[in-house]
C-alpha cells in the first residue's frame, strides 16, 4: 500500500520484514498501489506533453489533448504489464532457488512494491527534458536495484547470497523492461502527434 512507499526508500530491509507479514492479494496490491503510483508518470507525461512539450534540442513536440490521452492511456497499461511480467520472471527464478516457492501472486505484489521508485521517478515527465528522463530512470532504476537486494531474502526465504543471484537476474530483466518503456515512451509522447492518429485509424 501507499503506506509503505517511505519505508521501501527509508529503510527497505525493515519495511520489507513488515510486508511479509501481510496476506495481500494482487487486485488490492493493484487497486492500493500499483494502479495509484503507475499512474503518476502517465500524467506527469499528459501534462509535460500537452503543455510544455518533449524538447529535442531547440525544438519542442507537443501533443493535442486527444493524441497525448491515447498514449497514456497505452502507456499505464504498458507499465502495468511490465510490473506482471517481471513479477512472473521473479516468479520462474524462485522455483530453482525457494522451497517452496512462493505463488505468482506473492511475486506479482513483490514486483509492484520494487518499482516503486520508478513509479516516482516518472515526476519528471512535469517537464520533460530527455537527458532530464534519462538521468531520472537511470536512479530510479538505481534505487529500484537496492530496495531489490534487500527484498528478496526477506520474500524467497533464502541467503544473501542466492539473492544476489536471483536478485541480479531480475535486476538485468527489469533494464530490459525500462529500455522498452523508454523508447515506448519516447514513440507515444514525443511522436504520437504522427503515429496515433494512423494507428487508431487503420488498427
Amino acid at each position: 500500500m501507499l503506506t509503505h512507499v517511505w519505508g521501501l526508500l527509508a529503510h527497505p530491509s525493515t519495511e520489507w520484514t513488515q510486508i511479509s507479514k501481510e496476506e495481500e492479494t494482487v487486485t488490492h496490491l493493484y487497486a492500493h498501489h500499483v494502479l495509484l503510483l503507475a499512474a503518476l508518470p502517465v500524467i506527469c507525461a499528459y501534462i509535460g506533453t500537452t503543455q510544455v512539450g518533449w524538447s529535442f534540442g531547440d525544438n519542442a513536440i507537443k501533443l493535442g489533448y486527444l493524441e497525448a490521452l491515447y498514449a497514456g492511456v497505452a502507456f499505464y497499461v504498458t507499465i502495468l504489464a511490465a510490473v506482471f511480467a517481471v513479477g512472473s520472471v521473479i516468479r520462474w527464478m524462485a522455483k530453482r532457488y525457494a522451497n517452496p516457492p512462493p505463488s505468482r501472486r506473492r511475486c506479482v505484489i513483490f514486483a509492484g512494491y520494487i518499482a516503486t521508485p520508478m513509479f516516482l521517478s516518472g515526476l519528471v515527465a512535469l517537464y520533460p527534458l530527455i537527458w532530464l528522463c534519462l538521468l531520472a530512470g537511470i536512479i530510479g532504476l538505481c534505487l529500484t536495484g537496492f530496495v531489490l537486494y534487500q527484498g528478496i531474502p526477506h520474500f524467497l526465504g533464502i541467503s544473501s547470497e542466492q539473492g544476489f543471484i536471483v536478485s541480479s537476474a531480475t535486476l538485468a530483466v527489469g533494464v530490459l523492461v525500462l529500455e522498452a518503456l523508454l523508447a515506448i515512451t519516447v514513440m507515444l509522447w514525443g511522436y504520437g502527434e504522427i503515429l496515433l492518429p494512423w494507428l487508431f485509424r487503420f488498427g
